[in-house]
């Protein structure tokens, strides 16, 4: 059976398509994701039926973003039949399109196909500019063909161009991590994700670390690596929006990601995709074949699905909310009032109205936040 479709709030939802195909799996990687890249024409068969079963109660997206793994495997031909297989969806005109690629798969002919399909804007997986730093997450790639693709990608006529880095890597000092946002500046992106390494359960980074084979960055050493990166890009110009995001100007804001952010509803499609109606949640079966098994027997692919009542919106609220400029409402608080008086005066936290917003502070303990006041 499908998920039960209540009436959605009237916002236009999000699409999101997961790409589960890597030529090889990254150390520090721990998302869904398979190198058997022979099963890329079952993948796009079950997405085929995914869109069928789903634009029986989903239309109006106004963003869609191909995301993965690597998306940008697809090749020209393949993600040709993706698009236009997602018609059936009711996508808007004007909706933004946003395909992930990988630095090694930027060829001329990918970007250009992409744009001449609706793609404004390509989010690349750089992660680094610094070659020993690549090989160490085992990126494919060294940091001239990242700059190659942002110049490629421009050359297609994309316009808004993200790319990712990672900080927090071994024996980072402060002063390589300026010198990374300084070398990606001068590449010319119009937005920025910058994520802190983590270490994810099961990866080979996590058995390096348990093994001592790797040292990564203490508390402290992660804080000043934060507040440097904060500090350079904000002064300037860029506006930090969200604790891992910085946009050249806040027009330049990721508009699809903002809706996981805003509890928009958003509709995923592919092995372990997640989805959103505004009061239901779920996600789907990670296995490729046991997907696209499901979806030929026209059933839902649907793994996991849990109902969100207030109280849980209320403490996603926060949990997003204080990752975020916008803050959260002063509704939403729970405790005493001196929880919030001491966050304020330890300046973490302003408030302006009804309104409390973290501030770069804030942003570092942005999890304790949302436990402080649930």
């Amino acid at each position: 059976m499908l998920t039960q479709d209540l009436e959605r709030p009237k916002t236009p939802p999000g699409l999101y398509i997961h790409v589960p195909f890597c030529v090889s799996r990254c150390s520090y990687c721990a998302f869904s994701s398979s190198t058997r890249l022979d099963l890329r024409d079952l993948w796009l068969e079950g997405m085929a039926r995914e869109v069928e079963l789903r634009a029986r109660t989903w239309d109006g997206f106004d963003t869609v973003y191909l995301g993965g793994g690597t998306p940008s495997i697809l090749g020209v031909e393949r993600l040709v039949r993706l698009v236009r297989g997602l018609e059936p969806l009711g996508i808007v005109p004007g909706a933004s399109w946003t395909l992930e690629v990988n630095p090694d798969d930027c060829s001329r002919e990918l970007l250009w196909g992409a744009r001449v399909l609706g793609f404004d804007r390509v989010s690349i997986g750089g992660q680094s500019l610094d070659d020993r730093a690549l090989r160490f997450m085992g990126r494919r790639h060294d940091a001239s063909a990242v700059e190659q693709a942002l110049h490629r990608a421009r050359e297609a006529g994309f316009e808004d161009i993200s790319l990712d880095l990672i900080y927090a890597l071994p024996g980072q000092s402060p002063g390589h991590w300026r010198r990374q946002i300084e070398a990606a500046l001068r590449l010319g992106p119009t937005h920025l994700s910058c994520y802190e390494l983590t270490v994810e359960p099961g990866t080979p980074l996590a058995t390096a670390v348990d093994q001592g084979r790797v040292v990564l960055p203490d508390d402290d050493q992660r804080r000043d690596l934060f507040l440097v990166g904060a500090e350079q890009l904000e002064a300037a110009g860029w506006d930090h929006y969200e604790v891992s995001s910085f946009a050249r100007t806040a027009a330049l804001r990721a508009r699809h990601n903002m809706k996981y952010w805003a509890h928009v509803p958003y509709l995923g499609l592919g092995p372990a995709a997640h989805s959103f109606d505004g009061f239901f949640r779920w996600w789907n079966d990670g296995s490729i074949r046991q997907w696209a098994d499901r979806l030929a027997r026209d059933e839902a692919p649907i793994e996991v699905e849990e109902t969100l009542d207030a109280e849980a919106l209320r403490l996603e609220r926060l949990t997003l909310g204080f990752r975020q400029v916008g803050g959260v409402p002063v509704a939403d608080l729970r405790g005493p009032p001196v929880h919030l008086r001491a966050a304020l005066d330890d300046g973490l936290l302003v408030r302006r109205g009804e309104r409390v917003f973290p501030t770069r502070l804030g942003f570092l303990v942005a999890d304790g936040l949302a436990l402080r006041f649930a």
